[in-house]
Parts: C-alpha cells; sequence; structure tokens
C-alpha cells in the first residue's frame, strides 16, 4: 500500500499561504529556489532587538509541499531567532532523509511523513525553513 503524498492535511496547510505577503521595508529578505521542481520562496523579516523575528512576510510560486511547509514555518516564527530556525531547519532535513525518526521540536513537521520517500520532493519542503533562518540571521546582524 503505498501513502499519499498530498494529503488533505497537505493541500488544507498550502491554502492557508494566501493570507502571507511581503513586508514592505523587511530588515532581510532571502529567496530560495528548488532546482528540483522550479518552487520558489521569499522569506521577509523584522526583528526585534533581541534577533527574533517581529513580523514575517513571505512570497511564493511553489507546489503544495512547499506552500504547506511555508505556512507551518510561518505560523510559529514570530518569537523565534534565525538559531531557532536553523535547527527546525536541520532537524527537518534529518528527519526527511530518515536520519532521524522525529521531526523535530517545530509544530506540525510530521505531516511530511510520507515525503521521505521522495526525495526530489526534499528540497521544496525545505525552502522556507532555509530562507527564513537566512532572513532571520541576517537582518539580526
Amino acid at each position: 500500500m503505498t501513502t499519499q503524498l498530498y494529503t488533505l492535511d497537505v493541500l488544507r496547510l498550502a491554502t492557508s499561504t494566501a493570507d502571507l505577503h511581503p513586508l514592505e521595508n523587511p530588515q532581510a529578505s532571502v529567496e530560495k529556489r528548488s532546482p528540483t521542481c522550479g518552487s520558489r520562496v521569499r522569506v521577509d523579516v523584522i526583528v526585534d532587538a533581541q534577533g527574533n523575528i517581529a513580523e514575517l512576510g513571505a512570497e511564493l510560486q511553489a507546489c503544495a509541499l512547499g506552500q504547506a511547509s511555508t505556512a507551518l514555518m510561518a505560523a510559529h516564527a514570530v518569537g523565534r531567532s534565525g538559531a531557532e530556525l536553523g535547527i527546525a531547519r536541520d532537524a527537518l532535513r534529518a528527519y526527511l532523509k530518515g536520519a532521524s525518526e522525529r521531526s523535530g521540536d517545530w509544530p506540525g513537521l510530521e505531516i511530511f511523513a510520507a515525503a521521505r520517500k521522495h526525495p526530489g520532493r526534499h528540497a521544496a519542503i525545505l525552502l522556507a525553513f532555509e530562507a527564513a533562518a537566512e532572513a532571520a540571521t541576517a537582518a539580526a546582524g
């Protein structure tokens, strides 16, 4: 029996990105693109005095997996640092590759369990976390 890659939960999350918009005056913006499928995500951030994300915006042209991942990242990014986003990115990468049985501490990432068997989809799932980690780190200076 095969596991469905684009589940109803993934598709619901993907549609929730309609509320994400670029920031007008971000402190940092980072765009990432998947060479495999062409998905593209740009994350804009403004950080507070402690270097944690105070505002987050995004613009994306991505598959449903990339959109769902962006939705999960954006839902929990405010108040987090670039280092925390980097930890989430690394845990997600290890989970997708099968190097870890846990998706990490970021809420909701286990939704990508079926994608573990599809390495060609991993880059799209990681885009938002990669971009947000870099943008938050750059903005914090």
